[in-house]
């Protein structure tokens, strides 16, 4: 299955993207996905990241289908 990734902020500098797919086993949960974008860019990891999962907040532990958007960004202040 597929699952598309996109990047915000600072997140799309490090990894120099802003939107990847990522392939993955059927069956598989968000955390899956977060661990592997953590080993291939480790610089994310100087950060607190935030996730969602078809534009809802995300704790790792969603199961994921087919076509799924998986959104990693930075928590974002303002006033």
């Amino acid at each position: 299955m597929n699952v598309r990734v996109l990047f915000f902020g600072p997140t799309a500098t490090i990894t120099g993207e802003r939107q990847i797919e990522v392939e993955l086993a059927n069956a598989s949960k968000a955390q899956q996905i977060f661990d592997q974008l953590l080993a291939e860019y480790p610089s994310l990891a100087a950060h607190r990241l935030l996730f969602s999962v078809n534009q809802q907040y995300a704790t790792g532990e969603e199961s994921l289908k087919d076509g799924d958007e998986l959104a990693i960004f930075t928590a974002v202040s303002g006033g």
